[in-house]
């Protein structure tokens, strides 16, 4: 196991990855799932805030992985059942993640001391094989950071529960400080098509929960002949956003901007918001359902919002990280985030918010389609 090539031709996604990013579906769904309860309940704060600290842990875990795989991916038998106790620990922490929502954070921390297990053997496999000193010097590191920041973890879960409210921010300040210091001396030999790769495919995957989410508003609206004119409208609303959102997170290539740790890291980390409002665009679109049919205990508005605002977050943070680096001109930069401010003012459209807030984005697609053609 030593380090591949950063610029190996024809380096693609492998079926053990797409089997790994398969298993964060379901902790993804069980977490999209206890956001729609407590927004559609009432209660936004502890909902937000929930699935902002359960969705970190799911994204990180994939992060740790994806990363290491584009730079020692050598695919033999030890490295794939490595991998296979990773995929076991998502599993532990997925089923883990309706606690987490209530504060018990046991289970998810015993999945990831199993995927910590097999990454630390990845890391210390990879610093036992290499045969540059500085490589090895990054692999011991790495291996070194999770070990100090699991315990971390585990003291954390030791302590009274008050602590949680305390110790959960530097703890996730110290694991995304990893990479960081390991690197700082030699970076490892991540591919940047690769991770682009990835990364665009991770993207999918949290976009599908929100094709789900579509799939549900009509399945119901099938099913209630009376609530029909209310929940195709919010579905087709919902389809053209999710549409409108892969047109333009894959609009353009970015491998190539990805081209040092100094671009990575930011992008990389940045994807945290677009990978989370994708999957909160599926769990809004529940919410907006439920409201639509009188199961839900919220107003027209917030049930809106629950739409919109992840909406514009999942435009905005993808002009900030993809768009702006292909855009010419002032006119080509302001489309996406003018199309932000209007989605958000769709909130306040009433019955009419997701299915015009799903024409404003289809809108913005045709837009940005033009003017690229006009000035290419």
């Amino acid at each position: 196991m030593t380090s591949r090539s950063s610029d190996e031709p024809h380096r693609a996604a492998t079926p053990l990855e797409l089997f790994f990013d398969l298993t964060f579906v379901v902790a993804v769904a069980q977490a999209g799932g206890r956001l729609v309860h407590s927004l559609a309940e009432g209660h936004p704060g502890h909902g937000i805030t929930g699935y902002m600290f359960v969705f970190f842990a799911i994204w990180w875990a994939w992060v740790n992985f994806t990363w290491f795989a584009s730079a020692y991916d050598c695919d033999d038998p030890l490295y794939r059942v490595a991998t296979l106790c990773q995929i076991t620990g998502v599993l532990v922490l997925a089923a883990g993640v309706p606690r987490a929502f209530d504060g018990d954070y046991a289970v998810a921390i015993v999945g990831y001391l199993i995927m910590r297990v097999a990454l630390t053997f990845q890391w210390l496999r990879a610093a036992h094989d290499e045969t540059d000193p500085a490589a090895r010097r990054t692999a011991l590191r790495y291996a070194a950071g999770l070990v100090l920041v699991q315990i971390g973890w585990v003291v954390l879960l030791l302590l009274p529960d008050a602590a949680w409210k305390w110790g959960f921010v530097p703890l996730a300040i110290a694991e995304m400080a990893v990479p960081a210091i390991a690197e700082r001396d030699r970076p490892t030999s991540w591919h940047p098509h690769h991770i682009a790769e990835r990364y665009g495919l991770f993207t999918l995957i949290m976009l599908g929960e929100s094709v789900s989410a579509a799939t549900i508003a009509i399945q119901t609206a099938v099913d209630d002949s009376a609530a029909l004119g209310k929940l195709l409208p919010i579905a087709a609303g919902g389809l053209l956003i999710v549409f409108a959102a892969y047109w333009i997170y894959f609009a353009v290539p970015i491998h190539g901007y990805l081209g040092s740790n100094r671009q990575a890291f930011l992008w990389g980390y940045g994807h945290y918001v677009i990978f989370g409002s994708a999957a909160a665009i599926g769990a809004g679109l529940e919410v907006a359902i439920e409201q639509a049919v009188g199961e839900a205990h919220i107003s027209t508005v917030a049930a809106s919002a629950c739409v919109t605002v992840p909406a514009a977050l999942f435009m905005l943070t993808t002009w900030a990280l993809h768009s702006r680096h292909h855009k010419r001109g002032r006119v080509q930069q302001m489309v996406l985030p003018t199309a932000t401010l209007l989605v958000l003012l769709c909130t306040f459209a009433g019955k009419a918010a997701v299915p015009l807030a799903g024409v404003v984005a289809a809108s913005t697609v045709a837009v940005g389609v033009v003017l690229s053609a006009r000035q290419g």
